[in-house]
């Protein structure tokens, strides 16, 4: 499917200004110059959006609907304000992007106060998809990416945490995520956002460009991102699916998704940047060691090791051999000389 809604990205940020006279166009040409043009494109076979006309009822659509999941014409209800339900709505197309970005509209409301409301919400981009579990209502020991939207603590000591809790994690599927801990011993970074009943629009992006996954905030209704985490050297597969999962348990929350846009970024790479960004088959985060994961490069230089000692020693037992044999005929030849 044809990828619609271009647009371009700069520092300059002068999209829909008319300009006029000689000096003003030449600012814009030096602006575009200096900014760093990046292009985006709407997918729509990977974006979620009103009306959500057929959405999980038919082999056409694009979106897989589970659990206790709501459609209206204005959201899709993950959860309602309920306790113990579970939600997820999945993207049937594997998206094959090099580099994307993907704009969540969301609200978190009910009426829980203070800590008195959970649990919270989950974005995903992994090699699994439509299977429940504990993590915010999906697979507890996924493979790929999750950013995670935490409304309530559960573990006592929070160590100057405040919450709701925006966080990320990366597993091949050997980590768990540790809710006791509200995942703190597997996350590659998070802030806090002040989510829950607002009568703002509020947004959060991911972005995954060049290996590096940037995660930011729009939810003071000032229509402008901020940073949550930054981390380089994420490598994540391509092929893998988009979703979005929540869950509630003894306290509760209204989590909807208003929308769920993914755009292709179009960025240079120099020579150097392509020799290095080889194809990724299993996720992982640079200087990051992810348990259960074996490095090729190790096992491949230990069997060649073993490899290594077996032919010496075979090749040393048979140059013994061969010594053995040669000097039986010189004795054999001597013992004849001397006769």
């Amino acid at each position: 499917m044809a990828a619609v809604g271009k647009r371009s990205v700069g520092a300059c940020g002068w999209s829909g200004v008319s300009w006029t006279g000689v000096i003003p166009l030449l600012a814009v040409w030096l602006c575009a110059a200096a900014a760093d043009q990046t292009e985006e494109y709407l997918k729509r076979e990977h974006s979620l959006s009103k009306p959500y006309q057929g959405l999980g009822s038919s082999p056409s659509s694009l979106w897989d609907l589970n659990g206790n999941v709501l459609v209206t014409p204005q959201y899709v209800r993950l959860t309602p304000d309920l306790q113990s339900k579970r939600g997820s709505v999945w993207n049937r197309m594997p998206c094959y992007l090099r580099d994307w970005e993907l704009q969540v509209h969301f609200k978190v409301h009910g009426q829980g106060k203070k800590n008195l409301n959970g649990d919270g919400f989950a974005l995903w981009f992994t090699k699994d998809r439509m299977q429940e579990g504990s993590v915010f209502g999906s697979k507890e020991q996924f493979v790929g990416l999750g950013v995670f939207v935490d409304t309530y603590p559960n573990e006592e000591k929070q160590h100057e945490r405040i919450f709701p809790y925006v966080s990320a994690m990366v597993s091949n599927g050997s980590l768990s995520y540790d809710h006791s801990r509200d995942g703190r011993p597997t996350e590659l970074g998070g802030c806090t956002a002040m989510v829950r009943n607002l009568n703002h629009d509020t947004f959060l992006v991911i972005r995954y460009v060049k290996r590096r996954l940037t995660v930011m905030l729009d939810i003071d209704g000032k229509q402008e991102w901020r940073d949550c985490l930054d981390v380089p050297g994420v490598r994540l597969p391509r092929g893998y699916y988009f979703g979005a999962s929540a869950a509630t348990g003894d306290l509760s929350d209204n989590h909807d998704i208003i929308s769920l846009k993914v755009y292709q970024i179009s960025v240079e790479r120099s020579p150097a940047e392509e020799k290095m960004d080889k194809e990724v088959f299993i996720p992982s985060v640079d200087n990051m060691k992810l348990p259960g994961l074996e490095d090729p490069a190790e096992s491949m230089s230990g069997f060649a090791l073993f490899l290594i000692i077996f032919f010496s020693l075979v090749c040393l037992v048979f140059a013994g051999v061969i010594l053995l044999i040669v000097y039986n005929k010189w004795q054999e030849r001597s013992r004849k000389h001397f006769y």
